[in-house]
């Protein structure tokens, strides 16, 4: 799939990426996609839901009443779970909530999800944004010309850049992120793709070597 470089104008720059049909022209697979965003989002989550046993609240451990002859119901001590404050009764536990998912499937679930964006045509390669100082407003305007600034999307750089993620981590609608570090989920979680030149290279390139 071959895309044309745009600058931060939004304008041609005469140049062109082709990204591998391998991995942006696939046969998307859903149910990998449903996996990998289902492991990601139980990642998540803490596990330390935690509730006390009858062994842990406060309370006498006397026997309220002797067991018989009172004419009323058998009971234990005030911590019984059927009377407030007492203990629950098979209550949450610390535990984790994460999924084993093979390598191969996960990397099917990535290209799946690339494959989707790619055909929605929302993949762009913008030109690499080199900033001397933090500016948040030079990447929204960037953005604006690419006229994506009011949508939800995904910056990808090949390496971390101080300045560019400086300008954009107080933009809520957007998310930059390394090439290293994509995942499914935040693919499927963005609108729009916009890899920077130097990104969009290095997928060509590693598909050429991996041809060679």
């Amino acid at each position: 799939m071959e895309l044309k470089v745009l600058n931060i104008q939004g304008q041609e720059t005469g140049r062109t990426v082709e990204l591998p049909e391998e991995i942006f022209g696939i046969e998307p697979n859903n149910h990998a996609i449903y996996l990998a965003v289902k492991q990601f989002l139980a990642a998540q989550r803490q596990g330390t839901h935690k509730v006390k046993t009858r062994a842990e609240v406060k309370g006498a451990s006397r026997k309220l009443h002797k067991q018989k002859g009172t004419g009323g119901s058998r009971k234990g001590n005030i911590r019984n779970p059927l009377y407030k404050g007492g203990g629950t009764i098979f209550g949450p536990k610390p535990h984790g909530y994460d999924i084993k998912l093979n390598r191969k499937v996960k990397d099917l679930a990535k290209m799946s999800a690339l494959t989707h964006k790619a055909q929605a045509g929302a993949i762009y390669v913008i030109e690499d944004i080199n900033l001397d100082v933090p500016k948040t407003k030079t990447v929204l305007n960037a953005l604006n010309a690419l006229k994506v600034g009011d949508k939800k999307l995904m910056l990808i750089t090949p390496e971390y850049n101080d300045n560019l993620y400086m300008s954009v981590r107080n933009v809520p609608s957007v998310l930059g992120t390394l090439l290293s570090d994509v995942n499914t989920y935040d693919i499927m979680n963005s609108e729009v793709l916009v890899l920077t030149e130097s990104a969009a290279q290095m997928f060509a390139s590693s598909e050429e070597e991996a041809t060679a």
